[in-house]
């Protein structure tokens, strides 16, 4: 039995949306690999004209990146960037850009650490408990944001750059002696909560290259309940169609008002697990330790990666990969630690310039696709005509 619509000449048979998708992943992989290429040049270059070998510095990297330990290293490190990238990204398919995810995780992770430090319930209810706090803290200090764009029109750009002071601010006046940091004898410098409890502490896996964090687990859950959320579920597709175009979303019956709040509120909630990888499974406390930059970090993954779950994914691998052999440069050999926010810095730039041409490259080749297929449905059109002719 022959197929109704035989492939076109050419194609060896292959099916033409097997020649789609492969061509669409091409074009979605080769902007973030144009943008880490030309980013590696630049870093490489700099280190060159400094008077320094660009391919030594790039092996202390690769050395270290595929050991044990540096292997169980970068995968700590991007567990956390692929729940800030994550919390960005979610904001972004809605067209919203929540700047604040930094301010988020820093009073989520604070109110986390007091709630471990104040109850001690059995592993599988205190986990879950801390997690429900963080999520709560981060979603309603983003709420803030949305209500203002909604009901006084300001943008969340500015909204949330602001709440990331304020932030700072009221955790500079809850964590004191007191209240939510304890009393302690004599003069301090240092102050941050009481250790968590034991039964706070989220599990482990030890290897040959060190503990790696299993909060991992949690990331790629996070991962999985993101891609069927905007892939399989009304409100995904609500989410999107707003975030294209608001008035055609309330033609279509969404109430965009009521969109906006709930994704920046579902985008501080996740903010607020991206500090609970450290709290849990590295430093049982919060104080003045805690990392800054995560927010910002998890904003350029979010960009290189496309917004896409697996692209964070790999984006977030890149990036801790950065971050976990940059920091062996200046130990193992005479290279500027510098250079590793050079690269990063150097990515978010090339990665706009990159989409931008492979878009409009993406553009060109469907014009093409679409003047072929009408020329050769004109061409079919004709065709019976021609043979009418010749047999008159």
């Amino acid at each position: 039995m022959t197929s109704p619509n035989p492939p076109a000449a050419g194609t060896a048979g292959r099916p033409r949306s097997q020649r789609f998708d492969l061509e669409r992943i091409g074009l979605g992989l080769a902007a973030p690999v144009l943008a880490v290429l030309l980013s590696v040049i630049i870093a490489g270059t700099l280190l060159a004209t400094s008077g320094r070998d660009p391919f030594s510095a790039f092996k202390i990297m690769w050395d270290y990146g595929t050991a044990s330990d540096g292997q169980v290293a970068v995968l700590n490190k991007a567990t956390v960037y692929y729940l800030a990238a994550a919390a960005a990204a979610f904001g972004f398919r809605m067209n919203l850009f929540n700047i604040g995810i930094e301010g988020q995780y820093k009073l989520a992770m604070m109110f986390a650490a007091f709630v471990g430090t104040q109850i001690d319930l059995p592993a599988f209810l205190q986990i879950p408990l801390m997690l429900i706090v963080a999520m709560f803290v981060g979603g309603l200090w983003a709420s803030i944001a949305g209500l203002l764009k909604v009901y006084r029109g300001v943008s969340e750009v500015i909204s949330t750059i602001m709440l990331n002071a304020i932030a700072t601010a009221v955790i500079g006046v809850l964590l004191v002696p007191g209240i939510l940091a304890p009393k302690t004898s004599g003069v301090t410098n240092s102050i941050q909560t009481a250790k968590i409890s034991e039964s706070s502490h989220f599990f482990a896996i030890e290897t040959q290259g060190g503990t790696l964090w299993g909060f991992i687990v949690i990331a790629a859950l996070v991962g999985v309940v993101f891609h069927f959320t905007l892939n399989r579920t009304r409100f995904g597709f609500d989410l999107r169609a707003t975030g294209r175009s608001e008035s055609a979303a309330k033609a279509s019956g969404v109430n965009v008002k009521r969109m906006v709040i709930t994704s920046i509120v579902v985008s501080g909630a996740l903010a607020g697990l991206v500090g609970l990888p450290e709290l849990m499974q590295n430093t049982p406390y919060f104080g003045q330790n805690v990392q800054t930059g995560l927010g910002f970090i998890g904003i350029s993954v979010a960009l290189l990666g496309r917004n896409s779950p697996i692209g964070i994914a790999f984006s977030a691998l890149l990036f801790a990969f950065l971050d976990a052999s940059g920091a062996q440069l200046p130990t193992r050999g005479d290279f500027p630690a510098e250079i590793i926010p050079v690269i990063q810095g150097t990515i978010v730039i090339c990665v706009v310039v990159a989409y931008e041409l492979v878009r409009r490259f993406g553009l060109k080749r469907q014009q093409q696709k679409v003047g072929a297929e009408l020329a050769a449905q004109a061409a079919a059109a004709a065709a019976p005509k021609d043979q009418k002719e010749v047999a008159a």
